[in-house]
């Protein structure tokens, strides 16, 4: 399993990328717009290996979210990885997240290979999921975890405590973090 590979793109074709790295071993990457990276250039590629009945390959991405947004579109019902990697290479993983969110059917119908059914599927199976994914990621880097969770029970809901840590200076002892939060969630 491949999580990336750091190395310059040495070739490019009409889906892929050459990446070779620093041990001289080049990486073939399918990718949704290989015409987005440059002959030369240097980088860090996300990868996600995709085995199917008759495919095996690495998918390439520039980026984490990117990489994410693809791993989202594979688990709806009907998208499988090459739709998937069209459909990434008509917007951008904000874009995408906006969409489907915002249950913006016209505009994932607008991406390469995402017809009206797949757009009415995407919106359906991932409406709810993404926000819910980025916020527990949000809480994992939350400071002052325990004083959250004292906070939660004794009934507040998770935005307005989320706030009020978020507003908090660093460095407070977890006691100190309480009190203060809850200084602020009277106001």
């Amino acid at each position: 399993m491949f999580h990336y590979i750091i190395g310059k793109i040495t070739e490019r074709g009409h889906d892929y990328l050459a990446v070779e790295t620093d041990s001289g071993l080049a990486y073939l990457l399918t990718v949704s717009n290989p015409f987005h990276f440059a002959i030369g250039e240097e980088g860090k590629f996300y990868c996600h290996e995709v085995y199917g009945e008759n495919d095996h390959y690495l998918a390439g991405f520039r980026s984490k979210e990117e990489k994410e947004c693809f791993l989202d579109l594979i688990s709806v019902k009907g998208i499988g990885p090459k739709t998937a990697l069209s459909a990434l290479g008509g917007t951008t993983p904000e874009e995408l997240r906006l969409a489907i969110e915002g249950g913006n059917v016209s505009f994932l119908k607008k991406l390469p290979g995402i017809g009206p059914k797949a757009a009415s599927q995407i919106v359906l199976d991932l409406k709810g999921k993404l926000l819910e994914a980025k916020e527990k990621e949000a809480v994992a880097t939350t400071p002052y975890l325990g004083a959250r969770d004292a906070l939660l029970a004794l009934g507040f809901k998770a935005k307005e405590v989320d706030k009020a840590i978020a507003g908090l200076p660093t460095g407070l002892k977890e006691e100190e973090a309480i009190y203060e939060a809850l200084r602020s969630l009277r106001k």
